[in-house]
């Protein structure tokens, strides 16, 4: 397996997959059929793959591995340069399981341009992971951007009545972010002469340059998590996707925020990172009370959904810039978690929506007496989007206020809050659909989890009941990364303390 290039099988088994769809030719029936067949096979084997992956993966050590190396801008001292170490590792195989599932998930759902769709959604695939297994900046870039084109068709193409304007607000938001980004890439290059990831953490760039490339970095990454006041485009961005693109973008596409600040702006900018800690501090505490408090009083599932990602990413950035191991650690595992949830209750709301074409909570109401099953796995992933314990919410929360109580005890307290008011608007949504009397006639017939249905939650739900209650093969694989990671925030600090304090000496 040293050897052996895994991680490009990974990336791109995908794409193989969506040239075997483009080339599948007869009438409509057939190529629907063939198209959704391929696409499933192909997403099955690539989560087999990065399966094998995870078990040879080494735990014990901090260092990048399965690591690929080979010329492409010979001149510019560019290469493809691909590696995961225990941050990447499960953000590979989030991407693999949810890849999957969409898949199956719309198997019935989308019966219009099926060829396409399921190219789209391989292709996206191949960008999601060549983003996070990529170790050089320009090839990050090159996946980075890539992810918005299928996901601009996705939404653009099946989505609902506005689709054509939440996709390209969604595209607008995201490139201008990612733009600035690039200019510091540019900036980073210009400067060390270095493209290399691993190399680039080995520099180190100057006080006030950090700062430039901290802000730059941070506009993409904070439009992705996404961050208050730059997070108006997501809810519009869900209520318009098919349900499958609800799924990967809240499963995947918000953790690209998250794994950035992880990536980049802790171990290449930790001057800046420390300086700028309060400032991500306050906007993450009016993420997670805001956007909760608005969810409250939603109507539309989806849109509730969609706003209560936003407060659990807020989490996710409090726990990683607390700067302590349990604060990252639980981010991780915090933005794992809400990447199976927040994907289950928006599969949730597609079963229903599939059968009776609306969103609005008032549609619904007494379901369990004609859907028991679907009121259990309802029931499941919306106790584990609150933190009960037992589920892998509870696990992420929990390692994030242990993280950050130790150092500001005022957000801590003001991160809880989250807690409170997510129990709120989560069994307020699950009473009013699930429980009461069945007295809508459109609801006398609504039928229960299908077999293919059960199987899309079956993965899922397994997942939240794993990590909730045995979540060590988790926490020990990125163990030793996070540790080496707070160590080069910490080394660059002392070093710059004492830079500071040689220049006081001298004046």
């Amino acid at each position: 397996m040293s050897t052996f290039p895994i991680l490009s099988l990974v990336t791109f088994l995908p794409l193989v997959g969506a040239g075997f769809i483009l080339i599948i030719r007869g009438d409509d029936a057939v190529v629907a059929r063939n198209a959704r067949g391929v696409a499933l096979w192909t997403s099955l084997f690539t989560f087999f793959v990065s399966l094998l992956m995870w078990h040879q993966f080494d735990s014990s050590t901090a260092q990048f591995q399965f690591l690929e190396e080979a010329e492409w801008m010979a001149a510019f001292n560019i290469s493809y340069r691909m590696g995961i170490d225990g941050i990447s590792v499960f953000f590979v195989l989030l991407t693999t399981l949810l890849t999957s599932v969409c898949v199956l998930a719309s198997w019935e759902s989308i019966t219009d341009r099926v060829k396409e769709y399921m190219i789209a959604f391989l292709v996206m695939e191949t960008m999601m992971l060549g983003m996070f297994c990529a170790l050089d900046m320009v090839v990050f870039y090159v996946f980075f951007e890539g992810v918005l084109i299928p996901m601009f068709l996705i939404i653009g193409v099946w989505g609902g009545p506005r689709r054509v304007y939440s996709a390209f607000k969604f595209f607008l938001f995201t490139l201008v972010g990612s733009v600035l980004m690039l200019l510091a890439i540019l900036a980073m290059y210009f400067e060390s002469g270095l493209t290399s990831i691993p190399a680039l953490m080995e520099h180190s760039f100057p006080a006030s340059m950090q700062t430039w490339l901290w802000l730059a970095f941070f506009a993409s990454f904070a439009v992705k998590v996404p961050m208050w006041p730059v997070h108006t485009w997501l809810p519009d961005a869900h209520v318009e996707a098919p349900t499958a693109g609800s799924v990967i973008l809240a499963g995947v596409l918000l953790k690209f925020g998250g794994y950035g600040f992880l990536r980049f702006s802790l171990p290449l900018f930790p001057i800046a990172t420390v300086e700028f800690t309060p400032l991500i501090f306050t906007l993450s505490v009016i993420a997670v009370i805001y956007t909760s408090l608005v969810a409250l009083v939603q109507e539309d599932m989806k849109k509730l959904i969609a706003y209560s990602s936003v407060a659990h990413m807020g989490f996710v950035t409090v726990g990683t810039f607390s700067l302590t191991v349990q604060g990252i650690e639980g981010a991780i595992i915090q933005m794992l978690s809400h990447g199976v949830v927040s994907a289950a209750l928006f599969l949730v709301v597609g079963v229903v929506y599939d059968r009776m074409h609306s969103r609005t909570v008032d549609t619904y109401g007494g379901l369990v007496h004609r859907m028991p099953s679907y009121a259990f796995m309802f029931m499941l992933f919306m106790m584990a989007s609150v933190g009960l314990p037992g589920t892998s919410g509870f696990v992420g929360e929990f390692l994030i206020l242990v993280g950050i109580f130790q150092v500001n005890t005022l957000v801590a307290a003001l991160t809880t809050t989250g807690i409170i008011l997510g129990a709120a608007y989560m069994l307020y949504l699950y009473r009013r659909i699930i429980f009461g009397k069945l007295t809508k006639e459109s609801l006398q017939k609504i039928f229960d989890l299908s077999g293919r249905e059960i199987a899309v939650f079956a993965p899922l739900a397994l997942v939240v009941i794993w990590m909730g209650i045995y979540p060590m093969p988790f926490l020990d694989a990125m163990h030793a990364s996070v540790n080496h990671l707070i160590g080069q925030v910490e080394t660059a600090r002392t070093l710059n303390d004492a830079v500071v304090l040689v220049g006081h000496s001298a004046r």
